[in-house]
C-alpha cells in the first residue's frame, strides 16, 4: 500500500540545546529522577506510552498515516520507492536506503543471522546511503526484503531500530518535558516523519520552535498550550516540504485528540488522516 508520508532520518546523537533535560537520541539514556518528580507533579496519567497496549495503539495510529492501515504488523514486508529522493522506503516505520536506518536494520539482522537473504546487499546499502540510487539493489532487493520479513529475527531487527532510534528517545524526551501519553505520541510521530536532528525541519528544531512559544509542563507551562505550540511548529515544518504538504496528520488526527482533552491518549480514539477515517475502540 502506498506510503503517504516520508521523513529524513539522521541516525546520530541529538544534543538539543533548549528546554528541559534534552535527551541524547540514539542512546539508551534514562529519565532522571528530577524529571520523574516533575512529571509526578502534572495531572496523573494512568499509563504512559511504554505500556505495551499504549505502544500498540501508537503503532496503529502511526500506521494509519504511514500505510493507510491500522495493521502495523503487516508492514514488516512493505517496500517501495515513493519518489521522495530517499531511495527505497520499507518496513514498519519506513526505513530508507538513502538515510542510513535501512542499512542499520540489515546490518543488525546480519549480525544476528549471518548469511540471511539480505546480507549480500550490505555493500550496496553502504554505497547508496545518502542518495536515492538503487545501484546494487535492483532488481531483486524488494523481493528479498519481503522474503526476509517472514523471519522473526528480521522483524526483531526492525523493532529494535524503531525503539532505539525513534520510540525510546521520543518517549524519554517527552517524559523529561513533563508530557503524558498523548504528548509522548506526538513526539514519536514527529520523529518518525521528520527524523531526529536540530535543523528547523527535524524534531529538535520543531521542539525548539515550540518552546520559544510556550513552556512545557516541566518548566511550569500548561500541557495543552505547549502541545498546541508543538503541533503549530510541526505543521510549519511540514509545509516546507512538498511531500508533507498534506497536514491532516496534525489537523484531523493529533489536534483532534488534543482538543478532546485526551492527554492520556485513552481509547476510544477516532480520527481522519489523508481523507480516511479510523477508530480504535479499546
Amino acid at each position: 500500500m502506498p506510503r503517504k508520508s516520508v521523513r529524513w532520518t539522521i541516525p546520530a546523537v541529538l544534543a538539543l540545546a533548549v528546554g528541559a533535560a534534552p535527551i541524547a537520541f540514539g542512546s539508551h539514556q534514562h529519565t532522571s529522577g528530577t524529571s520523574v518528580s516533575l512529571l509526578a507533579n502534572t495531572k496523573a496519567a494512568a499509563v504512559d506510552l511504554t505500556d505495551p497496549h499504549e505502544k500498540d495503539i501508537a503503532m496503529q495510529v502511526v500506521s494509519s498515516a504511514e500505510n493507510s492501515s491500522l495493521d502495523w504488523k503487516a508492514q514488516y514486508k512493505y517496500i517501495e520507492d515513493i519518489g521522495d529522493g530517499r531511495g527505497y522506503t520499507a518496513g514498519i516505520i519506513g526505513f530508507c536506503s538513502g538515510t542510513g536506518d535501512m542499512l542499520e536494520v540489515v546490518q543488525a539482522y546480519t549480525d544476528a543471522e549471518p548469511g540471511n537473504v539480505l546480507a549480500k546487499y550490505l555493500p550496496a546499502l553502504r554505497k547508496v546511503n545518502g542518495t536515492d540510487s538503487h545501484s546494487g539493489l535492483d532488481p531483486n532487493f524488494p523481493a528479498d526484503w519481503r522474503k526476509a520479513a517472514t523471519d522473526t529475527v528480521f522483524q526483531q531487527a526492525q523493532d529494535n531500530e524503531r525503539d532505539s532510534v525513534y520510540f525510546n528517545p521520543a518517549v524519554q524526551q517527552a517524559k523529561s518535558d513533563g508530557l503524558r501519553a498523548l504528548g509522548q505520541f506526538i513526539y514519536y510521530d514527529a520523529i518518525v516523519m521528520h527524523g531526529p536532528g536540530n535543523d528547523a525541519s527535524s524534531f529538535g528544531g520543531i521542539r525548539k520552535a515550540a518552546i520559544a512559544k510556550a513552556k512545557p509542563p516541566a518548566q511550569g507551562g500548561n500541557e495543552t498550550t505547549y502541545l498546541n505550540a508543538f503541533l503549530d511548529a510541526r505543521k510549519a515544518a511540514m509545509k516546507r516540504e512538498e511531500a508533507h504538504s498534506d497536514t491532516s496528520r496534525v489537523d484531523t488526527e493529533q489536534r483532534v485528540f488534543l482538543n478532546n482533552g485526551n492527554l492520556d491518549f485513552t481509547p476510544p480514539l477516532s480520527w481522519h488522516v489523508y481523507g480516511d477515517a479510523y477508530t480504535i475502540s479499546k
